[in-house]
């Protein structure tokens, strides 16, 4: 028990009594002190307890002064555009239209705008006002997808401020060594420091910032230290290698593949599979290519597979691995990882002279195109090979989700990621105007913003025809939401006409028509909102 040193012992046990008898009552306890009567005695006690609150208050010794925080590290950023600043308040503090569903009036989610406004305040590399620091990161505690771009903004005042408030804890677990200073890269002694002497996340901090400034420099730190890390320290390191993977990684990466631990080794052959001219490929295409081949002996020309018949242990060293998971053949299985990492400069030469897309057109005997087009995808994917993944994707017209090579939208979306901006925007909006929004969010989600114009145009037509057609919006609402975002700003005085109220549809659902007018309202509100933001970040 914590004993006040400024109290007598007869005062202590006076306090105690005096406890003991508010909790079990006055009736049933007779108060330490002198009461006229029975009612008197709750009153009595209560003075009492104040006389001897102030007695303890007074006894109180001074403890020593707490020493005061570190100040925080300066930002020596531009501050931000006064009306910037003023946007930034509105946007903290509003949280008008963050309901889902329903009806969400006219009015623009400022909450959902945030993200963008971060992403262009960083863009000009502006310093946050200190004063909004505590919002901010209110905010990001409650949405992760706030988080990175709330602390690139907040700058080391985010780690300061959360070192002293629990609830902002996340900036320490989100900002790699939390936020701890990095030596001079060019310093090779503090490098050295930092990497033998630092906690766990300084130092994949440092990797990292190695990594991307001198990609050689890291993979020979990391060299110096390789086989005394732990086998989860290894894998994280090794993640690091992806930033500015190169042909010189190679040997350091075929050393990995003889590793203890088999996470580390499944990695350390999926990085060497991205880079075409290494051995590990080149054993891989040879592999792949002894199971594929060309049958001219009937009418058309077809694509034949002979599966392997085992995994033997250099295939295993070099990352396929043995036992399939449930469902699925050991042949088939195996087949998949020999393709998905050969590079896929071979199939041309192996399958006649053949471009990819005549390739991805030729018949596959046995049943095994879907297997052996599911790992082209894959292999287009991983090597970022953007003619194999336009012959895979196929026309924007096909029926469905699937194209020639791609089963599903997922993997459609995938292939998508490895075409340029500007033909992935224009395949998008093709797949709209053959398919309508229903199955087009997946897709629209990995497209460059602001959507180029044929795909904005796709989507608002594609909108409007929703409305025609008399349904609700709310089927629409991730799409809509998406186009508030997207859609490039310069495109809200063409899209006025939509705002007015039309002529409702005899066949149309009760009131659709009000809702659809509602949210282009919504949609041309908030085009104009991002229009003055964007002003307001460029003020000088």
């Amino acid at each position: 028990m914590n004993r006040n040193p400024g109290m007598t012992e007869s005062s202590r046990s006076s306090w105690e009594e005096l406890v003991t008898a508010a909790l079990l009552g006055t009736e049933r306890r007779t108060p330490p002190v002198g009461a006229a009567g029975r009612e008197a005695a709750p009153t009595a006690l209560l003075d009492a307890a104040a006389v001897q609150t102030v007695r303890r208050r007074a006894g109180l010794r001074p403890a020593p002064a707490a020493a005061p925080p570190e100040p925080a590290a300066k930002d020596s950023r531009p501050a931000l555009p006064p009306a910037a600043r003023r946007r930034l308040t509105m946007l903290l503090a509003d949280r008008a239209g963050a309901g889902s569903g329903g009806r969400r009036g006219t009015a623009p989610d400022l909450m959902e705008l945030l993200p963008q406004w971060l992403a262009t305040a960083n863009e000009h590399g502006y310093a946050a006002p200190p004063e909004l620091l505590p919002a901010l990161l209110d905010a990001a505690r409650g949405r992760t997808d706030l988080r990175p771009q709330a602390l690139a903004f907040a700058g080391p005042r985010a780690t300061w401020l959360a070192r002293l408030n629990p609830d902002w804890r996340f900036a320490l677990r989100s900002t790699p060594g939390g936020g701890a200073a990095l030596p001079a890269l060019g310093d090779p002694t503090q490098v050295e420091r930092l990497w033998q002497e630092g906690l766990f996340a300084e130092r994949v901090t440092l990797l990292a910032a190695m990594r991307a400034h001198d990609p050689s420099a890291a993979r020979e730190l990391l060299a110096t230290t390789w086989s005394t890390e732990r086998a989860e320290d290894r894998l994280m390191f090794l993640d690091s290698l992806r930033t500015g993977l190169c042909d010189a990684d190679e040997p350091f990466l075929e050393r990995a593949l003889a590793d203890r631990s088999r996470n580390v080794r499944a990695t350390a052959a999926e990085l060497l599979s991205a880079l075409p001219g290494s051995a590990l490929a080149a054993r891989m295409a040879a592999r792949a290519a002894s199971c594929v081949s060309l049958d001219r002996t009937q009418g058309q020309p077809a694509v034949v597979v002979e599966a392997p018949h085992e995994c033997d242990a250099d295939m295993e060293r070099d990352g396929v691995v043995p036992k399939p998971p449930a469902g699925r053949g050991e042949r088939s299985w195996w087949l998949g990882q020999l393709a998905e990492a050969a590079p896929l400069a071979v199939w041309p030469e192996r399958l006649g002279g053949r471009t990819p897309e005549e390739i991805v057109a030729l018949p596959v005997a046995d049943d095994w195109q879907s297997e052996l087009h599911g790992a082209w995808c894959r292999a287009a994917v991983r090597q970022r090979d953007a003619a194999w993944s336009r012959a895979l994707l196929g026309a924007p017209a096909s029926p469905g989700a699937a194209g020639p090579g791609a089963v599903s939208l997922a993997e459609r979306a995938k292939l998508l990621a490895a075409l340029p901006a500007g033909d992935r925007a224009e395949w998008v909006a093709g797949f709209i105007s053959a398919h309508g929004l229903s199955e087009a969010f997946q897709l629209l989600g990995v497209c460059a913003t602001p959507w180029a114009e044929p795909l904005g145009r796709a989507v608002v037509d594609a909108l409007n025809i929703a409305r025609d057609a008399g349904s609700y919006p709310w089927s629409f609402s991730g799409v809509m939401g998406l186009a508030e975002r997207c859609l490039d700003p310069a495109t809200a005085a063409r899209l006025d006409g939509l705002t007015s109220i039309p002529d409702e549809p005899e066949d149309a659902s009760p009131g659709a028509v009000g809702y659809w007018t509602e949210a282009f309202q919504r949609l041309v509100g908030t085009l104009r909102l991002r229009a003055t933001m964007q002003a307001e970040l460029t003020a000088r």
